[in-house]
């Protein structure tokens, strides 16, 4: 009976131990920056790890050039938001020792 007691113990404190990385984890996210391209190198979009968007640059021969900025800027914000939640999953699986807890990012 106290056997199951002590495994019990043990899974409050990984619990304990995930929800303290979640926590800073998620006091990180505003820190963390991810950057995509699209168009050539044309269009640059950055975002943070709370996914907001930080910065959009866009060369001067975008403008003149073929290209579609609308379609480029959507694309590279899109990329880096994705890079953003890869790296936010991988975090996740490194604090939770693979556990998947969808619904958090």
């Amino acid at each position: 009976m106290f056997g199951n007691l002590g495994e019990m113990a043990k899974m409050m404190s990984k619990v304990k131990d995930i929800q303290s990385g979640i926590k800073k984890l998620k006091s990180e996210l505003g820190t963390l920056e991810f950057s995509a391209t699209s168009a050539g190198g044309l269009v640059k979009a950055t975002v943070s790890g709370d996914f907001t968007v930080k910065s959009i640059e866009i060369a001067p021969a975008a403008m003149t050039s073929d290209c579609n900025v609308a379609a480029a800027v959507t694309e590279a914000v899109n990329s880096a938001v994705a890079a953003a939640k890869m790296t936010i999953q991988t975090k996740m699986a490194e604090i939770s020792g693979g556990i998947d807890l969808p619904g958090l990012f």
